[in-house]
């Protein structure tokens, strides 16, 4: 019952929080118009369709991650049972971020709208101040030596290049 529970909550948490954060605000702020590539270079909008491309499914991804495996949602009001330290989160403990962030640069290179790039680095200084702020505390106390056996070996923003190997030993 509890993994029903987590994949309707992260579906929910999906469409709410990274819906309104890559989707809603983007378009208001650019109403998806395009203007001239960034720096007169049309490529720039190949790269931008290249990180929307990669940040959808990397996203969603992630998210099912948390309620298959972790058994909750990314949500602080039904946070994982366990530790997820599977898939991209072998390379990167915050691919749901990196995902979104991803995203967002995206459309700004793809649209050629600096308004959106900008809106991508408030949202980055936000997330990242969460995540030193409130995440790592509680998966500290939450997940104690699993988490920091883990944090240790994976990077929180930049991607290792080979995944992380190791392994977190459950605490029972």
């Amino acid at each position: 019952m509890r993994r029903v529970f987590a994949v309707l909550g992260s579906i929910f948490f999906l469409l709410i929080a990274p819906g309104t954060v890559t989707g809603v605000i983007p378009w208001a702020i650019s109403h998806w118009r395009m203007q001239p590539p960034l720096l007169g270079l049309p490529f720039v909008r190949v790269v931008g369709a290249l990180l929307i491309a990669v940040g959808i499914p990397m996203l969603l991804d992630s998210f099912a991650r948390f309620a298959l495996q972790g058994l909750g949602t990314p949500a602080p009001v039904f946070p994982p049972k366990h530790l997820v330290v599977t898939g991209r989160y072998r390379n990167v403990r915050n691919p749901m971020y990196v995902a979104a962030l991803g995203v967002i640069q995206g459309q700004g290179l793809l649209l050629g709208d600096v308004r959106v790039l900008g809106y991508g680095a408030l949202v980055w200084l936000i997330s990242h101040l969460f995540v030193i702020g409130y995440e790592e505390p509680t998966l500290r106390k939450r997940f104690a030596s699993e988490y920091d056996a883990y944090r240790a070996s994976v990077p929180r923003w930049i991607p290792r290049l080979s995944p992380w190997r190791g392994e977190v030993k459950r605490e029972l």
